[in-house]
């Protein structure tokens, strides 16, 4: 019998969602690698912690809990092993992607269900479908945000992910800031329901309610460049590809960073790549970039 995702963690099954967040951040600082840490106890913690991080993934797993209460191993359910696909070591992660707005949904969920009313299920679809834009909107994007999550954490060694970095405040974030031999990315995972356009720098459709997407991710690169000393080499908003006609559109510079618009699923061969004429990152400049980086970081 595995450890429960709880007993990774060092925590109660009864704790609060808050005692469990802290949990796992003060693990991540412990084991990883970077600091001297255990590498297999660092992917134990994370594997814990997808178990069991969010509100919908914990009441799945507690669901699945043995009659007496008792946490149930970590065994594979029909027949799906829940070993990693592949031994490859993965991009180095940190921050907690999806979680600040999943946290903002289910306040303002609970705000507009009225205080003290019962939610069997945050995320009932009929519920859901309710709500109005901005709540759903939400979920939307954290549902965005993990979905790229999982895409650069198979970007590899190479890679540094940042993940809800406030910019400059925790109420104005960068969801994913990503540094690779291809250079410095700020990352925006959005979803707004319905296909969009371009126009003039900017995504232009009826989904959009005043939204200026790009204007905003490049105010919020700015000052994450300027707290951290580092130039970005582009700010890329993510699509759900069937939002955008194109794979990718670019929607001119900002501050020298190439503004794109893609699909998700080219993401990974944007990143890997590298931008049409932006330079290499050598080591030794990789190596800065990132003390800058980890110096300056703040989550939301």
């Amino acid at each position: 019998m595995a450890a429960s995702p709880y007993e990774v963690l060092g925590v109660l099954a009864s704790a609060t969602d808050e005692d469990l967040r802290r949990a796992y951040r003060r693990l991540l600082r412990e084991t990883h690698p970077d600091t001297g840490g255990d590498p297999q106890r660092f992917i134990a913690v994370q594997a814990a912690w997808e178990r069991v991080g969010s509100p919908d993934a914990r009441a799945r797993y507690d669901r699945g809990r043995s009659p007496a209460g008792e946490p149930t191993s970590w065994a594979p359910s029909a027949g799906r092993s829940e070993r990693p696909a592949s031994t490859r070591p993965t991009a180095r992660t940190f921050g907690h992607p999806g979680g600040w707005r999943r946290e903002r949904y289910l306040t303002l969920l609970r705000e507009w269900v009225g205080l003290g009313e019962s939610i069997p299920d945050p995320y009932d679809p009929v519920l859901v479908r309710r709500a109005p834009r901005e709540i759903r909107h939400l979920l939307a994007d954290a549902v965005a945000e993990e979905a790229t999550a999982r895409r650069l954490a198979t970007l590899g060694i190479g890679f540094t992910v940042w993940h809800d970095v406030a910019a400059p405040t925790p109420d104005e974030k960068i969801d994913h800031v990503v540094l690779g031999p291809t250079g410095l990315f700020a990352i925006q995972s959005e979803d707004f329901g319905a296909p969009l356009g371009v126009r003039r720098g900017e995504l232009t459709g009826e989904a959009l309610a005043g939204e200026r997407p790009m204007h905003e991710l490049a105010v919020r690169a700015k000052s994450v460049s300027r707290a951290a000393r580092v130039k970005f080499t582009g700010l890329l908003l993510l699509l759900p590809d069937e939002h955008l006609e194109v794979p990718a559109e670019s929607l001119g510079t900002s501050r020298g960073a190439e503004q794109v618009v893609l699909r998700a699923s080219t993401l990974l061969t944007a990143l890997r790549d590298g931008l049409p004429g932006a330079p290499a990152v050598g080591g030794n400049e990789i190596f800065e970039v990132r003390t800058r980086l980890q110096a300056a970081v703040r989550f939301a």
